[in-house]
């Protein structure tokens, strides 16, 4: 049985890349961690939970302290402690298997690149496992099964990757076999052909995995290596060590690539969902895979892949669907018997816990009652219990417990009270589904939130609320700041335009290439829907969004002009062909699949790009932006706000300081906030 902890300097060109190996860095320990108990008394969010070997602790983050950071409480107390003091934001959390280790990741100078982190429970130990390289981040995967090691992936910049091509193994093995998958890249070390060159103008990178001892007693072990990939990360390795899962490609064209952890070999490759990241689980045979994929499908399923001796593809097997909605969240119990299975049904989640038979085999053993709409995040409790993130349009994010006897999960003490959601004494606004027809005939869904404060059965001031991606989905979720409008008498319509995710394949790619156009056309054709519904004021129209969402909203203003009275777009490109040239190396070969190629189609991105449609502009706007945001530089706000002034548009900025791409401080959130909620108050009651 080979054993993955062992070093193999020289093995494989491991010598050539032992430049981007990882290097442990102890820490102080965090002042005031374990021995200071905080009371639970603010509107807070929790997720991300990972418990320990006994079911009765778990880690998980939250912003309690105002940014969120990794905390760790028992099930049943309502006194959590916090374990990392430190202010950079913390987004994954990971307990080993033996107890021993909490994984963390955390961001880094204020902007998107991550390092990856762990502390021992008790607080002590504290250290960095690998440090942000210059120019990239590092990431956290699974820890191997006896806790010993865990997976990290390091992407840095690099001018010359040539020594390390060199040094890389071919990514499939001569009788390896692809499954849903395009056509296999001649290397592991590069990127399918989807992305290559697409990040050449952004510089070129090298991504790395390797397995890293917490204690620092063996040497990395390196896992595989690849030049130029949009993503990579170690999912999970087999019992014996003998394998490891990969997902890697870019968004819309993930995969599930098996990896020989002696040979640092591809010898399987099957196409894997999008979504959440932890696609796949090893069976305790080592020679079953449990992958979430829709390779061949229109919505995502659980798959049962059997695999040779080798680690190559014997059969897959599709062992639960649904006709119409998503697999989103596969997680298997730690014995391998069981696994927690999360649908997403029309934007609400809907979960069961279901036996993994050997036989391949997946009975149902009961569905599960949810308080609220939305599963985030399943983990398991122990051998017989689950860990699960909820959000719902009544609550903000928290962490909940099943036991093996409840009926239902029940909220954990630390997490946010029902009273805890609101700051504004009105009641949290539940949503109603509406399906909207475009002028092509395709047909999308979205949710209205209606203000507490207005006469039904007239038409409100409302706004048009776009979400990022552009395969993410709105769903019924708490936002406060939709809230906030609300509250102010404003309509929040939070519609899934072409390209969002929970309506199938076909609809997640109806906006490549020149799909775009029709995806500018589904907002304007949304507005239209709630004004001839009786529900907005078509005088008092704006329209918001984030990212991709901002984005859109520039669209939605140089593309269709009269319809808003004004917008707000945050953290959104502005010209596609400067974001191409500016964004992180491994975003803009995700984005070269969704909008184009930055050299073979760059007269589309120049027709795609609301900066050469300024002079149809016609209402004022505000730009929000992070200084440090490095998937959607802050110059793409600067850009479009300066030459909107230059053509006599009102047009204003907020850059927020020490902030990236997502605003993960408390203060900026409220900052960012009251800026929006004071600009759409003023162009659309006032």
């Amino acid at each position: 049985m080979p054993d993955p902890h062992r070093p193999r300097p020289g093995e494989r060109g491991g010598d050539r890349l032992a430049g981007h190996a990882p290097v442990a860095m102890a820490l102080p320990d965090a002042v005031g961690a374990r021995d200071t108990a905080h009371r639970w008394t603010r509107a807070h969010a929790c997720g991300g939970p990972s418990g320990d070997q006994t079911g009765e602790h778990v880690a998980f983050v939250c912003d309690r302290a105002g940014v969120p950071q990794v905390w760790t409480a028992a099930a049943d107390t309502d006194e959590p402690h916090l374990l990392d003091t430190g202010f950079d934001p913390v987004n994954e959390v990971s307990w080993s298997p033996d107890g021993r280790w909490i994984a963390y990741t955390a961001t880094t100078g204020g902007g998107g690149r991550t390092r990856v982190l762990c502390v021992r429970p008790d607080g002590s130990g504290r250290r960095v496992l690998a440090d942000a390289p210059a120019g990239g981040s590092a990431y956290l995967g699974c820890w191997t099964r006896d806790g010993k090691a865990v997976a990290v992936t390091t992407e840095s910049a690099t001018a010359d990757t040539r020594a390390a091509s060199a040094a890389s193994s071919p990514a499939t093995s001569p009788g390896a076999r692809r499954t849903g998958a395009r056509p296999a890249p001649g290397r592991l070390i590069r990127a399918p052909a989807a992305e290559r060159g697409a990040g050449e103008r952004a510089g070129e990178s090298l991504s790395t995995a390797y397995l890293v001892d917490p204690d620092g007693v063996r040497s990395p072990t390196l896992i595989t290596a690849e030049q130029n990939a949009a993503t990579l990360r170690v999912c999970d390795v087999s019992p014996d060590g003998r394998l490891a899962l990969l997902r890697r490609g870019p968004r819309g064209r993930r995969e599930a690539a098996i990896v020989s952890t002696s040979r640092a070999e591809s010898v399987c490759v099957l196409r894997a969902a999008d979504g959440d990241p932890w696609i796949g689980r090893f069976a305790p045979d080592g020679r079953t895979l449990w992958l979430r994929s829709d390779a061949d499908r229109e919505f995502a399923a659980l798959l049962r892949v059997e695999l040779t001796a080798t680690g190559s593809l014997a059969r897959t097997h599709v062992a639960a669907a649904r006709e119409d909605a998503d697999l989103e969240l596969l997680s298997v119990s730690n014995d391998g018997r069981t696994a927690a299975l999360s649908w997403n049904e029309g934007g609400r989640s809907e979960a069961e816990i279901v036996t993994l038979r050997r036989s391949g085999a997946v009975t149902r053993l009961r569905t599960l009652p949810l308080p609220h709409e939305v599963i985030t995040r399943l983990a398991p409790a122990g051998t017989d219990g689950w860990w699960i993130a909820l959000s719902g349009s009544r609550r903000r994010p928290g962490v909940w417990r099943l036991r093996a006897e409840a009926v239902g999960p029940t909220r954990t003490p630390w997490s946010s009270r029902g009273a805890d959601v609101t700051g504004h004494g009105t009641a949290p606004v539940v949503p109603q589904p509406v399906r909207v027809r475009s002028r092509d005939g395709l047909s999308s869904t979205g949710w209205y939130y209606r203000s507490p404060d207005r006469d039904e059965a007239g038409a409100a001031p409302c706004v048009v609320s776009l979400h990022g991606g552009p395969e993410e989905e709105a769903r019924p979720v708490f936002d406060p700041l939709h809230h906030r409008l609300l509250a102010r008498g404003i309509d929040v319509f939070t519609p899934n335009v072409r390209g969002s995710a929970g309506a199938g394949r076909r609809f997640v790619d109806a906006d490549l290439g020149r799909g775009r156009f029709r995806a500018f056309d589904d907002v304007a054709d949304c507005a239209a829907h709630i004004v001839l519904a009786g529900w907005a004021d078509p005088n008092r129209l704006a329209v918001m969004g984030h990212s991709y969402g901002g984005y859109l909203t520039f669209a939605a203003l140089t593309w269709y002009p009269e319809l808003f009275r004004t917008g707000i777009a945050i953290c959104g490109m502005s010209d596609l062909t400067t974001f191409f040239a500016g964004t992180e190396p491994w975003l803009a070969r995700s984005a070269a699949v969704k909008y184009g190629h930055p050299r073979h189609d760059r007269e589309l991105l120049r027709e795609l790009s609301p900066m050469n449609r300024l002079d149809a502009l016609r209402v004022p706007f505000l730009a929000v932006h992070g200084e440090h945001d490095t998937n959607v530089p802050a110059d793409e706000s600067r850009r479009i706000v300066r030459a909107a002034r230059e053509r006599g548009i009102p047009a204003r900025i907020l850059l927020l300081p020490d902030e990236g791409h997502e605003f993960l401080h408390t203060d900026s959130r409220l900052r960012a906030g009251n800026a929006i909620e004071h600009w759409m108050s003023r162009h659309l009651t006032a």
